[in-house]
């Protein structure tokens, strides 16, 4: 088996027993959540680990520092740290089998940043938590361009791969050759299975044959994570179908009506990289 499948709960208005529901009837390995997710409030981490245990399913936690997913500009390093290793340490208590992290802020100078990967890294190592840090707007790693120096100087530095946040920043489709695809692939522990292209972060559906493109550029990039993270011992990488809600998904004009079902969407990508990647 070359993957694990992730039940995204990105936009989820259920409990945490209804998305365990869905995640088994749809063919899902696990959950992927917000550490902050609406479905956790009031259960105590004894209870979500015995719950995910009882279906036999794994958890993925998201962190995210500086504020929301947009960091705010007048939070620094040293408050993304605190942020970062106060959610580290609550994410423990649910056993995830990884954490991912959206974490630092892009305005920063190379300088700023340095700081902040040493930092980050030695509370990813006091955490004893596989913990990797998500290529995102708004973040360290928004651009595809500075991958490859931040890798190189950070050696230890393991990677969400989310390439439809890049396609935006560059304005053009991620391919397998691209240099800062191959500076990465190496690094990948985790696949944010969202399409992206030119002009945003989420096409309407990626089945759709007027995105084929598009889907087929991101199924080479994931590939080439997947067998790399399989030649280096690292075994099933584990990959989220993440398209979601919050102006990611297009709506038709006056009526504000999504364009598609979300969690027809992510079904049809599981299915999609399921049979693309094994």
């Amino acid at each position: 088996m070359a993957t694990r499948l992730f039940k995204s709960l990105w936009g989820w208005g259920g409990s945490l027993e209804a998305a365990i529901a869905a995640a088994l009837a749809h063919g899902f390995d696990g959950l992927e959540l917000n550490l902050h997710h609406p479905c956790l409030v009031g259960l105590e981490a004894i209870v979500v680990r015995r719950a995910l245990a009882a279906a036999e399913l794994e958890l993925i936690v998201e962190v995210v520092t500086g504020g929301d997913y947009v960091p705010d500009l007048d939070r620094g390093p040293a408050q993304h740290l605190d942020d970062l290793g106060g959610q580290l340490a609550a994410s423990r208590a649910l056993a995830p089998v990884k954490v991912t992290v959206i974490g630092g802020n892009d305005s920063w100078t190379w300088e700023v940043e340095q700081g902040y990967w040493a930092g980050a890294l030695e509370r990813v190592e006091r955490s004893r938590l596989a913990v990797s840090f998500e290529t995102h707007r708004s973040r360290c790693l928004a651009s595809p361009w500075g991958i490859a120096r931040t890798l190189e100087a950070f050696p230890t530095l393991r990677l969400t791969a989310d390439l439809s946040h890049w396609c935006v920043v560059a304005e053009r489709l991620m391919t397998p050759e691209l240099a800062p695809i191959q500076a990465m692939a190496d690094r990948v522990d985790h696949i944010h299975a969202r399409v992206g292209w030119a002009q945003g972060p989420q096409v309407s559906h990626p089945l759709a044959p007027e995105h084929r493109e598009a889907l087929e550029a991101h199924g080479g990039c994931w590939a080439l994570f997947a067998e790399r993270h399989r030649l280096q011992g690292g075994g099933a990488i584990t990959v989220t179908p993440e398209f979601g809600p919050d102006g990611y998904l297009p709506t038709l004009p006056f009526t504000n009506q999504p364009v598609a079902d979300l969690s027809e969407i992510n079904r049809a990508m599981a299915a999609w990289v399921r049979q693309r990647l094994e």
